[in-house]
């Protein structure tokens, strides 16, 4: 059997990463544009429509295209895309740019060239609307609504060249992966079926027990985790590399699992992201995607399988990587092992319930950690991150995370 197909109606991916005299002489072609300036979480979609991550996208949306995707998950095309790919700029900016004109795109935190965009669109949107259609809210608490709300007030739409892929290579060397890169390894495995298992937290051992259900039906395992940015309070992706690597090291057979990761900001979309999750982890050669409690999720905005659901609402053939959906799982002390809803008939006081926001703040205030909730070679590796805080960030616990 092959790997699924990537997204689109072509069905191949497409990088839009420049290289060799290609990418020297459009590099120096932008130095005379003028500079629009991108967030962190546009410079990640920027690298990802580079990568192919984003294929089949050829560039920063229009305004019909994100209409239909924040609307009905559905581009002009008909090509399904449940979260709108946005470029921003100020009203300022825009009114100095015209149609057809190219436009250099810079790194706002780096400063770094980072590609450029012919311009075919300006227009604005109703932010608030598109927070409460892709977010289920507009409460500016949340950190997805806010990251749109304070985007600029209009956006540039069209097709792009992509330079660089920022510091992600040299950074997370070893981890950070593009989708023919997972693809060919999956291929020298002699996998056509991966699961991916999507983190921005350390792997406790709930998310052991994920994986592991996933290595039983599957060829193997992509454990594929979040190099962007994050809210405060969240670990950072160079902790969790090395939690990830002693877990696996240490409690799976070899040859089961691979570690990479991907260039995105969280959103924090709950079932939303977790559609756009199966949707590029397909560009990257994955058949399934593991889908556990309160995916992708943030505080209490989604109920703890809302993302389940959602993948039964979307059309036939929508995705080709489908949801491994996985009940509430926990330790149970009467099981004497890990255990779902599903297999385990015991009472709730009988169980541990496993969290990573229990697991933050159980560590950020020095309390101890209970047995069985993660592995003592992960633990030792967070101790160490936490004691080494000269800040401390205070961990809001929602309902999900203490089995409500």
């Amino acid at each position: 059997m092959a790997l699924v197909n990537p997204h689109g109606k072509d069905k191949v991916l497409k990088p839009l990463l420049l290289a060799g005299d290609e990418l020297v002489s459009e590099k120096e072609r932008a130095k005379s544009m003028k500079q629009v300036r991108l967030t962190s979480r546009e410079t990640g979609d920027l690298i990802m429509l580079g990568i192919g991550g984003f294929t089949p996208l050829t560039g920063f949306m229009g305004h019909a295209d994100w209409k239909g995707s924040v609307e009905t998950c559905t581009m002009a095309d008909g090509t399904f895309w449940p979260i709108p790919i946005t470029l921003s700029t100020s009203q300022e900016q825009a009114d100095s740019l015209a149609i057809g004109e190219e436009v250099a795109l810079v790194d706002d935190e780096s400063g770094e060239l980072m590609g450029s965009m012919k311009i075919e669109e300006i227009y604005t949107i109703d932010k608030a609307h598109e927070c409460r259609e892709v977010f289920k809210t507009d409460d500016p608490a949340h950190p997805g609504v806010l990251m749109v709300m304070n985007q600029g007030d209009v956006n540039l739409a069209g097709p792009v060249k992509v330079f660089s892929e920022g510091t992600f290579p040299t950074e997370f060397a070893g981890i950070y992966m593009t989708p023919a890169e997972t693809r060919k390894m999956f291929e020298d495995n002699g996998w056509s079926t991966v699961a991916a298992f999507q983190t921005r937290n350390p792997m406790h051992r709930s998310h052991e027990y994920l994986v592991k259900i996933a290595v039983e039906i599957c060829d193997g395992v992509l454990i594929h985790q979040l190099l962007g940015k994050l809210k405060p309070g969240d670990i950072p992706a160079d902790v969790r590399r090395d939690c990830i690597n002693v877990l696996t090291e240490n409690y799976f057979v070899k040859g089961t699992t691979i570690q990479a990761g991907y260039p995105l900001d969280m959103r924090y979309a709950g079932p939303r992201e977790a559609l756009l999750h199966a949707l590029f982890r397909q560009n990257f050669g994955c058949s399934h995607l593991i889908v556990g409690r309160d995916h992708a999720g943030v505080g209490d905005y989604y109920g703890p399988f809302d993302a389940h659901h959602i993948f039964d609402q979307i059309p036939e053939g929508a995705l080709e990587t489908k949801p491994l959906k996985i009940d509430w799982t926990f330790y149970c002390y009467k099981c004497d092992a890990m255990a779902s809803m599903k297999t385990c008939p015991h009472e709730p006081a009988d169980r541990l319930n496993l969290s990573g926001t229990m697991l933050r703040k159980m560590l950020s205030e020095g309390l101890e950690v209970p047995e069985h909730f993660s592995r003592p070679e992960v633990l030792e590796i967070l101790r160490k991150y936490y004691a080494g805080l000269t800040e401390k960030v205070d961990i809001k616990v929602h309902s999900h995370a203490i089995g409500k």
